[in-house]
């Protein structure tokens, strides 16, 4: 059972602090999975090219990305608490920039600092939930990622009908300020947890044959520098790249897409409810998005990463390569996106939780942060996809680039990373059973 830190406050616990880390998730997730509704209604006011207006989404994700190692380091260091706090703080104010934005810098400057705050915010969460359930990482690192990927669900349908009634500038506004309070005001009640003591210590030790049978370090903790020195790290970046660039660019690009495709405002009758094809596949896809990772965590943790990984990832390379093929009928682009997101969002819990699997909760927030780096390096392609159609005159191009890709990542899986974690695994296994007949006789 995770620990509860004495003589705190009520809220430090570890399913309240998980709840809390959800909600804020949930806050920050259409800077991310809202945009794309954005996109087409900015270019109809200036006629900057989706190309170029697309490059906001990539400063977005880059700030978000490369910078969480850093706001990491300062959750191991000072807690989660200011780094939230201010992540809010920069939220809000990015996307009230982004109203008043009337020129292509402005809306660069309003990205990066919103992808700062948002970074803040998703990498405290994530950090925070694998120190809180070191025994459940899977599901914890899932359950607060889909907050971020299933946060926007419920307000896809207020932001695409506030847009066309008042205007994008006016969304920006009340959305950014509403959800920047409330990450706020939640950011003030997260909490670390307490050191485990001496008795959890003696817990952890008398679960390593169970833990190394999983692939987890029992007692071993590895800083900054030695992760990026492990192969082990480089096969995951590699691999989060790669997945993260398809579904990237799907998220960015899928209003475009449907618009192109003829379907923008077809509409599609599903689950007894009749909506445009965009906003529901929009809707479909952020509830597919959120649940797909808690669900993959849960399997994750109990058959493996790698073998979760390599399903999932196999799902996701036919799933873009039907969506190319049969995407043009309406319905089969909302059921299609739908399996694409739900084949891809699980990369932003299986990617944390065998990270803290690997290298071990003490620099958790810090280590995720350097491998969340990855999705900052894929989204540099996203404008390529724009760049790409162009030339080629389809989409299709792009879709068989981030099929074979997620093909490549399963393959990877199974066949390179889980013998490097394997003999990581023994390696470490062996240390903690030293360690623990060493602790018997001092305690003897």
């Amino acid at each position: 059972m995770e620990h509860r830190q004495g003589g705190a406050s009520r809220f430090a616990s570890p399913w309240v602090q998980l709840v809390f880390g959800v909600i804020c998730m949930a806050m920050i997730a259409n800077m991310q999975y809202g945009w794309t509704l954005f996109v087409n209604p900015i270019n109809e006011k200036y006629h900057w090219g989706r190309a170029a207006i697309q490059v906001a989404f990539t400063i977005f994700v880059v700030t978000e990305t490369w910078l969480v190692p850093v706001e990491g380091w300062l959750v191991d260091k000072y807690g989660p608490r200011p780094v939230v706090v201010g992540g809010g703080l920069l939220c809000a104010i990015a996307w009230v920039l982004n109203s008043f934005a009337a020129s292509l810098p402005m809306l660069y400057v309003a990205a990066a600092v919103g992808g700062l705050g948002a970074g803040a915010v998703y990498g405290t969460c994530v950090g925070n939930a694998l120190k809180w359930f070191p025994n459940r990482r899977g599901l914890a690192a899932g359950i607060t990622a889909a907050g971020f990927g299933a946060g926007s669900a419920a307000t896809v349908v207020p932001i695409a009908n506030m847009i066309k009634s008042s205007g994008y500038e006016a969304t920006f506004l009340w959305f950014g300020l509403g959800q920047g309070i409330v990450v706020l005001v939640l950011g003030l009640a997260l909490a670390a947890p307490a050191s485990h003591g001496v008795a959890a210590a003696k817990r952890a030790i008398g679960q390593a044959a169970k833990h190394a049978a999983q692939g987890v370090s029992a007692v071993y903790n590895a800083g900054p520098r030695e992760v990026i020195a492990s192969p082990i790290f480089w096969v995951m970046y590699a691999m989060f790249v790669m997945m993260a660039a398809g579904g990237l660019m799907a998220t960015a690009q899928l209003g475009p897409i449907a618009k192109d495709f003829g379907l923008h405002d077809a509409p599609v009758s599903l689950l007894g409810l009749t909506l445009p094809a965009l906003t529901f596949a929009l809707t479909i896809d952020r509830v597919l998005n959120g649940l797909t990772r808690p669900f993959f965590g849960w399997v994750s943790d109990r058959i493996g990463r790698e073998n979760t990984m390599f399903v999932a990832f196999a799902v996701e390379a036919v799933g873009i390569v039907l969506l190319s093929r049969y995407g043009h009928s309406p319905v089969a682009f909302v059921v299609l996106t739908g399996i694409v997101f739900f084949a891809w969002g699980e990369i932003y819990s299986l990617f944390p939780a065998t990270c803290g699997d690997t290298f071990g909760p003490k620099f958790a927030a810090t280590n995720a942060g350097l491998l969340y780096t990855a999705k900052g390096t894929a989204a540099l392609l996203v404008p390529f996809s724009s760049v790409i159609t162009a030339a080629t005159g389809s989409w299709h191009a792009v879709f068989m680039l981030a099929s074979g890709m997620a093909a490549v990542s399963a393959l990877l899986a199974v066949f390179v990373l889980k013998p490097l974690r394997n003999a990581h695994r023994q390696k470490h296994a062996d240390a903690a059973v030293g360690f623990s007949y060493r602790n018997s006789l001092v305690q003897e």
